[in-house]
């Protein structure tokens, strides 16, 4: 029998919390457990309960911590590893002195196989069970990137970007290559194992419209890919694109006419958004992916998370490594909740605990798999400790609430409040 049973105070979400009296969005069990076999969760219910269905199972004890669904990252750079906390201007001349050439560094396989390591060592440490990533131009680096989760049998998105101008020597591709080493990478990673591909040009500056011609074929031939680029990120970006595509109607116009957008699209950023693009995400039923450390980091903008919600669309959020700052997704939640401050937007942490974890997972359609603690669901989930420094010691001692504890959580805590992460039932720190 390889059944195990992980007992902890659990927390899974049905739906959004509009409030922390919107009882019916969660299953909050004070002393449950997850009973976990083959990677799977069996089943969730009080300790008691299972501990009777399952006699002698070995147990893991993680009470008095906190046990959540993997946190789910839906916008991150694989080959940014290195460059984060890269003093710069904003993001033009950031890409240029920073990441463009550590970028070009993922031409060597062995380079692109270290960073992997220590890529997915990262997310674990912090949580995070599922990102979506950019890999660089090179087809090694999402080798390397779809190896290593392989290795760990993880639950990962990536895909090489594709980018034909405007960009270094060495870190361009071809609207051709571009569009055979992305067949080549899908027909060899998508569906293996826990892997899957997001075809990935860049964005509208580091494509020719015959390398986006190429993007919205791949879209069309591979419709349960994922398709993941940036929009409107920063004003002068946004010129830049006009200037480039002068015949487009607004930047979203560029990726519309060659077939990008559907609700497998992802769009980083999506912040100096105009009303008709909003109409057309709205139309095609795209995610826009809020990436609040970067946002504050690089001064782009403060993004409109009620006034997109609003309107119907699903927003995702994410930590965009490395023009963000960390790959915690609570200090993500951190800075979250502070941009929408300004926004005059509030964000409870019961909804702020959604957002990454079941959240994300409907943003990307995988909500049957991931972001829950539900029976059939993939056995990834987080252990939290609201102790884990003295300071968020001190401060829980004043806690009386779910709400309260998440919050402490929310502000305070980083990848020292991840007392374990589990892959597929299995610990992985």
């Amino acid at each position: 029998m390889s059944q195990t049973l992980i007992r902890g105070r659990l927390l899974t979400f049905v739906n959004e919390p509009q409030g922390p009296d919107d009882l019916g969005a969660y299953r909050y069990l004070e002393d449950g457990a997850l009973l976990v076999d083959q990677g799977l969760i069996q089943a969730v219910d009080d300790y008691v309960a299972l501990k009777a269905i399952a006699p002698t199972a070995p147990e893991v004890d993680h009470r008095p911590n906190l046990i959540l669904p993997g946190f789910i990252d839906t916008h991150l750079h694989f080959p940014q590893v290195q460059v984060i906390a890269s003093w710069g201007a904003q993001l033009l001349d950031w890409l240029n002195t920073y990441t463009f050439p550590e970028e070009t560094r993922f031409a060597d396989p062995q380079h692109a196989a270290r960073m992997a390591t220590a890529f997915f060592d990262s997310l674990m440490a912090n949580g995070t069970t599922t990102a979506v990533a950019y890999c660089s131009v090179h087809a090694a680096s999402a080798e390397a990137f779809f190896a290593e989760a392989e290795r760990r049998n993880l639950r990962m998105i990536g895909g090489k970007v594709m980018m034909d101008r405007n960009a270094p020597d060495g870190l361009r591709d071809t609207p051709q290559t571009g569009y055979d080493d992305t067949k080549a990478l899908i027909e060899r990673w998508h569906g293996r194992g826990r892997g899957l591909y997001a075809i990935s040009p860049r964005f509208a500056i580091t494509s020719t419209p015959e390398q986006l011609e190429a993007a919205g074929a791949l879209v069309a031939e591979h419709p349960d890919c994922y398709m993941q680029t940036h929009l409107s990120e920063n004003m002068d970006e946004i010129a830049f694109t006009a200037e480039l595509y002068p015949d487009a109607r607004d930047y979203l116009d560029v990726y519309e006419r060659f077939g990008l957008l559907s609700d497998k699209a992802l769009l980083g950023h999506a912040i100096h958004l105009k009303p008709r693009e909003i109409d057309a995400l709205v139309e095609f039923d795209a995610r826009p992916v809020f990436c609040p450390t970067s946002n504050l980091f690089l001064g782009s903008g403060l993004f409109d998370h009620q006034g997109l919600q609003e309107r119907g669309l699903t927003n995702a959020i994410a930590t965009d490594i490395g023009g963000g700052t960390s790959f915690s997704m609570l200090q993500t939640l951190n800075e979250g909740y502070k941009i929408l401050q300004l926004r005059k937007q509030r964000l409870h942490p019961l909804a702020a605990f959604y957002w990454i974890t079941r959240g994300n997972a409907k943003a990307l359609g995988l909500e049957s798999k991931i972001g829950s603690l539900e029976p059939g669901h993939e056995a990834d989930f987080v252990v939290l400790d609201a102790h884990a420094t003295p300071a968020m010691a001190l401060r829980s001692e004043r806690a009386e609430t779910l709400s309260e504890e998440l919050f402490i959580l929310q502000i305070m805590g980083d990848d020292r409040a991840i007392h374990q992460t589990y892959v597929a039932g299995q610990p992985q720190k």
